[in-house]
Parts: structure tokens; sequence; C-alpha cells
């Protein structure tokens, strides 16, 4: 059985950007498995060292993406010295970007991974925002950055889901009469929680519309006037006894009522 082809991959970062180009390239041949051997976070001179040695052994091809100069040029140099050949994956795309933008590249190692990490606290930060909505399950109390307590129509879900592509876990719960809440939100962090209220007359219109807009009567008691004040007047004793920051939502839209909320938080951070 022939060895399988080696292809060192250098990176100042993880790696896997050049292994997936490399891996793309090698499907174009019928050469069979290629051995990809990952060299990550190359820092130094004396890495890039090894790799040469290694390469000029087994007659390899160096594919790399470097994007801090000393690294790169040092990797080109010792590369044509041995006869090795060295493939920059990123240089040629990086100078068209400088030429056409007219702006020089930041030469930053690990900016593509930091960029897929944000990405995907961002989904899991949605994922908590549609499990724990609507005080579904009181565990996420607990384990939300924010906490969005207050009756019916006060826009928490909405919230919920805006904060989440901020990336924030957020846990909603309603407050209904009837419905004691869970004791996990007497435990969380004052600060962690956020109460929210709107006006009587507000909730009234917002309901009334809701009803319709399910093919209800709008005279039905959730959209009845005592109804509202005995729930809001529920909703606030709660909200002192938790301790929490209380905004009041009767004519602000989702956006500057996240804006509030982040500016609470980024106080108390401070």
């Amino acid at each position: 059985m022939n060895p399988k082809e080696v292809v060192y991959v250098v990176s100042d970062s993880v790696g896997e950007t050049a292994e997936f180009v490399v891996k793309a390239v090698a499907t174009q041949f019928d050469i069979g498995q290629i051995d990809i051997r990952r060299n990550s976070y190359v820092e130094e001179i004396e890495d890039i060292e090894d790799v040469i040695i290694l390469a000029k052994r087994s007659h390899s091809v160096i594919a790399y993406t470097l994007v801090i100069p000393a690294l790169k040029e040092y990797l080109d140099l010792r590369a044509k010295e041995e006869g090795i050949q060295a493939v920059d994956l990123l240089h040629p795309l990086i100078d068209a970007f400088s030429k056409r933008f007219n702006k020089n590249p930041r030469q930053l190692p690990g900016l593509v991974r930091k960029l897929d990490e944000e990405y995907f606290r961002k989904i899991e930060a949605i994922e908590f925002a549609v499990k724990y909505d609507d005080g579904r399950d009181p565990r996420g109390i607990l384990r939300a950055d924010i906490v969005l307590i207050g009756v019916s129509r006060t826009s928490k879900t909405p919230l919920s889901m805006y904060l989440a592509h901020k990336r924030f876990k957020v846990a909603n719960v309603p407050l209904v009469p009837e419905v004691p809440p869970a004791d996990e939100l007497f435990e969380v962090p004052r600060r962690n929680c956020i109460g929210l209220i709107i006006s009587p007359d507000k909730l009234n219109e917002i309901r009334k519309e809701r009803l319709r807009a399910l093919g209800l009567a709008s005279q039905a008691q959730y959209a009845s006037f005592e109804r509202i004040l005995d729930e809001l007047d529920y909703a606030e004793k709660i909200m002192k006894r938790v301790g929490c920051p209380i905004i009041d939502v009767s004519n602000k839209a989702v956006e500057e009522t996240a804006s509030l909320i982040l500016d609470i938080l980024k106080k108390r951070e401070e």
C-alpha cells in the first residue's frame, strides 16, 4: 500500500481554514487520501523551523494562513532555501482587499474564529430564549443573564428575542394573580431581573386587539379594565418583592426598551 501524501498546514490561529482549502483542492486529484498535519497557533520562528525540517524530509507541500508578517516572511524565505513548495492561502486576497478598499489589514490572528464564536453564542442565546419563554421552565430563571417579568402583553417575548440577538440569555416570566411565581424568581440576583409595566389604557387597547385577531369577543375578561387593574397591582407587588428595576413600556418600541435594559445592566456592572 502506497504511503499517504503529507501536507503540512501552518497557522497562527487554529488552522481550520487552511485545512478546509487543502481538502477541497485534494478532491480534484486522484491521489487517494492525504495526511494533513496541522500546526496551530504558530507564534515563534522555531515552530516554523520544525515544520520546514519535517516537510523537507517527506517532500511535502506546506499550506499556510499566517497574518503576522514576520512569520510569513520567514516561512517564505526558508521554504525557498530548502526547495519546499509553500502556498500562502491568505495574502493574495488580503492584497486585493487592501487595493480595493484602500485600507490596511489588522494583521491579527484568530479573527475568523472570534466571529464564529460570536455567531454560536447568538444561536445559543436564541435557543435559550425559546426554551425559557413565558415561564415554561423555572430552571431557566437562575441560568439567565436577564429575567423579564410582567403581565401578559408587555412585550416580554419580543424583548427576549431581541436581546438574544445581542447574545444575552433571557428568560421571561408572566405574572398572573392565580399562579404563584416560581421560587427561583426570588432567588435570582436583583441586578439580573427587570420588571415591565404598562398603562391600563394601553394594555386594554392591546388586549382587545389581540382578542379580535384571535376571533374572540373583545369583552372577554382578559381585556376587561377591572381584570387589568388587578393584574397590574399584583405584578407591582411581585416586582417590589423581587426588588428589581421597573420599566414602563406603554409607548416604547421593543428596541427602545431593550436599550434601557442594557443601560441598566451596564450601570450595574460599572
